[in-house]
């Protein structure tokens, strides 16, 4: 199995930075984030690949950004110019290919970011 530990989260006040970081025990091909906010859906906040393609939820562009460290299986997310609406529990995510066609998902246990006014 794949173990994911996040840190990096806290509290901060609107327009300040966070830096969140996530460690995998394997190499895996793609990393990334995902939030989740009291009473909403997870949804993806960014994912890089080890290739370096990446992909951002269109309210978050511009503000973060996530980088990799493939040697230490590590992804980082930098979070700039935080506002009241990103506060959320951050998981990391980390997906590889499974058989023909399929994937498997691994999560960690979630680091609460909160941001006030």
């Amino acid at each position: 199995q794949v173990q994911l530990v996040e840190s990096g989260g806290g509290l901060v006040q609107a327009g300040g930075s966070l830096r969140l970081s996530c460690a995998a025990s394997l190499s895996i091909n793609t990393m990334g984030w995902y939030r989740q906010a009291p009473g909403k859906q997870r949804e993806l906040v960014a994912v890089r690949t080890s290739g370096g393609s990446t992909n951002y939820a269109d309210s978050v562009k511009g503000r973060f950004t996530i980088s990799r460290d493939n040697a230490r299986n590590t992804v980082y997310l930098q979070m700039n110019s935080l506002k009241p609406e990103d506060t959320a529990v951050y998981y990391c995510n980390a997906r590889r290919r499974s058989g023909v066609g399929g994937c498997v998902d691994y999560w960690g246990q979630g680091t609460q970011v909160t941001v006030s006014s």
